[in-house]
């Protein structure tokens, strides 16, 4: 089982329920539960697979981890050349006359202004480095609540495909009852919606993914991949999963497919798939090509007849096979099945 950190929980559920949530609501997966049980009732919860090659992952987690280890490093320097001043300056408090001691009647005031805003430019400086700047390789090594991006990696490592779990930032204290405040669902599904759009989850890899909304919940991100590798769910039990809790009916999923356009967003979402594992063998270049010739080709007069369909394709095919691809075979190991069509690829 995957471990139980119950912030926020409000104790065993709860009020009965008067029938099952309406459209679109429904109930979680049971597979999920124990997922579930480790999450936070006050905050929304969004959950999908990130598919872009462990490679590309790297680069990016590379930024960070260099970003803070420059900061300690900075912070390290600050404390090992300003420490010696401010021991001098609290001996001298205490009684102990040395270099930093101010015999105020002896200075006159061009002397003892400068001094006094020197040591208050660097006591304020140093208040706001420890303040605000030390935070960020602190929280980004050792936070506990919801965990932290290195205890992720370290017990995650880098995968083709992880679990990403994003957690609502303060907007969902507002939120109100999805359900029966009209309002409150309006605000929750324009949330959810943008953050489970097909463009924005398969144009960015999850550590990308943090906004003024949603913030990575690594905790829970360790927990998923915990019961994935345990065989306690498959990992596509985490596809596009968004979880809210209601005082009535429990924890609640939403049905983000009750739309109109489900075969169209799946269909981008294979598309995008395949343009990641091409760019991960170094042909990314295929991709746009493929685009190209398709958008050419059916803007030519006298249409994209089923005839031209077949020697357009054909042409592509070539194309891969020239680059040492079979394009039918790539595109079944990247995206996983098979059924689009070479000559519509968006």
């Amino acid at each position: 089982m995957v471990r139980q950190r119950g912030q926020g929980k409000s104790g065993p559920a709860k009020k009965k329920d008067m029938g099952g949530p309406p459209t679109p609501f429904k109930r979680p997966p049971e597979v999920l539960q124990p997922f579930i049980d480790t999450l936070d009732e006050k905050h929304v919860y969004v959950t999908h697979i990130d598919g872009h090659p462990r490679d590309f992952k790297r680069k990016i987690f590379a930024v960070p981890v260099l970003m803070n280890v420059v900061i300690a490093a900075l912070f390290l320097f600050r404390l090992y050349y300003i420490l010696p001043y401010y021991l001098q300056i609290f001996a001298s408090v205490l009684g102990y006359p040395n270099e930093t001691t101010m015999v105020v009647d002896e200075m006159e005031w061009s002397e003892i202004v400068p001094e006094v805003g020197v040591r208050a430019f660097s006591f304020m400086l140093d208040f706001l480095l420890f303040a605000f700047i030390w935070t960020w390789p602190v929280d980004f090594c050792l936070a506990q609540d919801h965990g932290n991006p290195v205890m992720w990696r370290w017990s995650v490592g880098f995968r083709d495909h992880e679990v990403v779990v994003r957690r609502s930032r303060k907007w969902d204290a507002s939120m109100g009852n999805v359900i029966d405040d009209a309002g409150a669902k309006s605000l929750f599904m324009s949330r959810v919606s943008t953050a489970t759009a097909p463009m924005l989850v398969n144009e960015k890899t999850g550590y990308l993914l943090m906004d003024a909304d949603w913030d990575l919940d690594w905790a829970a991100m360790v927990d998923a991949t915990t019961m994935v590798d345990k065989k306690m769910a498959a990992i596509e039990a985490f596809k596009t999963v968004v979880l809210v809790f209601h005082e009535e009916h429990g924890w609640l999923c939403v049905n983000m497919k009750a739309g109109e356009n489900v075969e169209e967003d799946d269909r981008r979402r294979q598309v995008f798939a395949f343009r990641d594992a091409l760019a991960a063998v170094g042909k990314e270049d295929l991709f746009y090509r493929w685009i190209e010739i398709i958008q050419f080709e059916s803007s030519q007069p006298g249409g994209f007849t089923p005839e031209k369909q077949e020697q357009v394709a054909q042409q592509i095919r070539d194309m891969f096979d020239k680059q040492g691809i079979n394009f039918d075979e790539f595109w079944k190991e990247s995206v996983g099945q098979e059924g689009i069509s070479i000559n519509s690829p968006m």
